[in-house]
């Protein structure tokens, strides 16, 4: 780290501009002395969906809590191009004792917003993930899936041009891990947000993505950016093709030069 460096909270920006998303130079050490990201500069225009593969411990999450606003850099900046963004954590945290709709409303109800208006909002989010004639259940009575779908369902309400994803689908299995990517697609493809995926699978980064960045072990730094080049939509088959195969494989190799 830059001995001197100035520390610069993420700060939203007015006007037009290429980046919705920009980070400038980010650097992270905890407080503990953890240097956890290193000099990272990327930019994530309209339109764009990144995801981020790297070791665990390479500082995928951080960048997204810096983006994020929950936490500041020791060094650089993050630009933010718009005051819509959302947030979609590993863990679905839905409040056990609210329903699947008084989830979905919550942030909007925090926002003070009328209550004809955020429900309305959380009825055409929840129509959108596949939830309808479940709005009045429980989180303890929804499947995993369900249940992160609830949570996508509450960031959708905020309406968001930059979404970003904690590594939504790691704890769900296989099927529906591959049944809700497409789901996403549809979403994405439907909403023209501004993507950032955190993700340990190679497959799942670039079957989303419209490019893919790999991060280097601890401290985490941008090793290599790769274009996906398959247009949308895509289907699952896409998945079996030699070309799928030959992109994941490469940057599969990518990320074991920089695993180390």
């Amino acid at each position: 780290m830059t001995e001197g460096a100035t520390t610069v909270a993420v700060r939203p920006t007015e006007g037009a501009a290429r980046s919705l998303l920009a980070f400038r130079g980010v650097e992270m050490v905890f407080p503990n002395g953890v240097h956890a990201v290193d000099t990272v500069d990327m930019d994530i225009a309209p339109g764009e969906f990144v995801s981020l593969v790297g070791p665990s411990g390479c500082g995928k999450s951080t960048l997204l809590r810096i983006a994020s606003g929950l936490a500041r850099p020791t060094a650089g900046e993050v630009v933010l191009n718009t005051g819509h963004i959302a947030y979609v954590f590993q863990d679905p945290t839905l409040l056990p004792w609210r329903t699947v709709r008084q989830n979905v409303e919550l942030c909007n109800q925090l926002k003070k917003l009328p209550k004809a208006e955020r429900a309305e909002k959380a009825r055409q989010a929840i129509e959108m993930v596949g939830l309808a004639g479940f709005e009045n259940r429980h989180p303890n009575q929804l499947s995993g899936g369900m249940r992160m779908r609830a949570s996508l369902a509450r960031a959708l309400t905020l309406e968001p041009e930059v979404f970003l994803f904690d590594e939504p689908f790691g704890a769900i299995d296989e099927i529906t891990r591959e049944r809700l990517n497409s789901e996403l697609l549809r979403i994405f493809r439907t909403r023209a947000f501004a993507g950032v995926f955190v993700t340990h699978s190679i497959a799942e980064a670039v079957f989303l993505s419209t490019r893919v960045a790999v991060m280097s072990a601890r401290p985490g730094r941008i090793i290599g950016e790769f274009d996906v080049p398959f247009p949308y939509p895509r289907e699952p088959e896409l998945r079996s093709t030699p070309e799928f195969a030959a992109l994941t494989g490469e940057i599969g190799r990518c990320l074991r030069s920089g695993a180390q």
